[in-house]
C-alpha cells in the first residue's frame, strides 16, 4: 500500500473512532440526564383520637390523657393575600430521578402541619401528684389546659417515587401522571402546652418519627409548570416532648389533602 493511501486510511479509521467515542460519550451524557422538580402547596389536616402520656417523675406525675381529639388550623381560609406564606399549612417537595427508565425519584417531603387539641372533657388517668387517679377535667385555656404543635407538628420524610404516565397531547404540551409515594423520617415539632395552670418554654425539637404513603395526580403544562393534587396517609410516634419539668409522648394518623403548584426541569 502506497504511504499516500495508508495516510488516508489510517485518517479514516481515526474519523470513524472519534465520531464512535463521541457518539458514546453524547449517549452517555444523555443517559445522565435526570429530572428535578420543586412544588409549594397548602394543605388540610383530619386527625385520629389518641392518648398523651405526661410524665413529671420530680412532681409525681405519670398520667394519661385518654382519647383526645384534635383540630388543624389552616391559616389560608382568612385569605392567602391577607397573611405571611408561612402562616398557613404549607408543605414543599423536592425531588430527582435515581432511574428514568423505571421511572423512580428520591424525595424530601415536608408538611407544616398544625395539632391543636380542643377545647374538650378530658379523661385523666394514672398518677398525679404522688396519688392514682381516674378522673375528668374541662380541657380549655380558661380551665388553665392547652396543647398546640401550632407552630407545626411538622412531617419530614424521605420518599421513595414511582410515577405512572397516563396521558400525554400530541404536542407534549400536557401531560398526566399519576405518582405513588412512601418514606419514613423525623418529627421536628414545635411544643406549647399549659397543663393545670403552668406553661412549658415554646420550642422546636426533634421529637420522634413518622412514616407516610401519598398519591398525587399531577398536571404538567408546556413540560415545565404543574399542578399536583394529593391525598396523604401518615403516623407519627411523638416521643421526648418536652414541658414544664418533664416530657410527653403520643401517636396519631393523619390524613391529608395537598394542592402543589410545581416546577420540573
Amino acid at each position: 500500500m502506497k504511504k499516500g493511501t495508508r495516510a488516508i486510511v489510517l485518517f479514516t479509521i481515526s474519523l470513524l473512532l472519534l465520531s464512535l467515542i463521541t457518539d458514546a460519550q453524547t449517549k452517555k451524557k444523555k443517559e445522565k440526564n435526570g429530572e428535578f422538580y420543586f412544588s409549594w402547596g397548602y394543605n388540610a389536616e383530619w386527625y385520629t383520637h389518641s392518648s398523651v402520656r405526661v410524665m413529671q417523675s420530680s412532681m409525681g406525675n405519670d398520667y394519661k390523657l385518654k382519647n383526645v381529639s384534635a383540630k388543624d388550623h389552616l391559616g389560608w381560609d382568612m385569605g392567602i393575600f391577607k397573611v405571611p406564606l408561612s402562616i398557613p399549612q404549607y408543605n414543599y417537595r423536592i425531588g430527582w430521578s435515581i432511574n428514568k427508565k423505571k421511572n423512580l425519584f428520591f424525595e424530601i417531603n415536608f408538611d407544616h402541619t398544625k395539632y391543636i387539641l380542643r377545647d374538650q372533657n378530658a379523661h385523666i388517668v394514672g398518677k398525679l401528684n404522688g396519688h392514682q387517679v381516674d378522673t375528668t377535667v374541662a380541657f380549655n385555656e380558661a380551665n388553665g389546659f392547652f396543647y398546640y404543635l401550632n407552630n407545626g407538628a411538622n412531617f419530614l420524610l424521605f420518599n421513595l417515587v414511582k410515577r405512572y404516565p397516563l396521558y400525554q397531547s400530541s404536542n407534549h404540551n400536557f401531560k398526566l401522571d399519576g405518582f405513588g409515594k412512601a418514606g419514613i423520617g423525623p418529627l421536628v415539632p414545635h411544643v406549647e402546652n399549659m397543663l393545670f395552670g403552668v406553661k412549658n418554654d415554646p420550642h422546636f425539637q426533634i421529637g420522634g418519627w413518622n412514616v407516610g404513603t401519598e398519591a398525587a395526580l399531577r398536571a404538567t403544562f408546556y413540560k415545565t409548570v404543574y399542578l399536583e393534587f394529593c391525598n396523604k396517609l401518615d403516623w407519627a410516634s411523638y416521643s421526648g416532648l418536652g414541658i414544664n419539668n418533664g416530657t410527653m409522648r403520643q401517636m396519631f394518623g393523619t390524613y391529608e389533602i395537598i394542592l402543589n403548584l410545581g416546577f420540573t426541569f
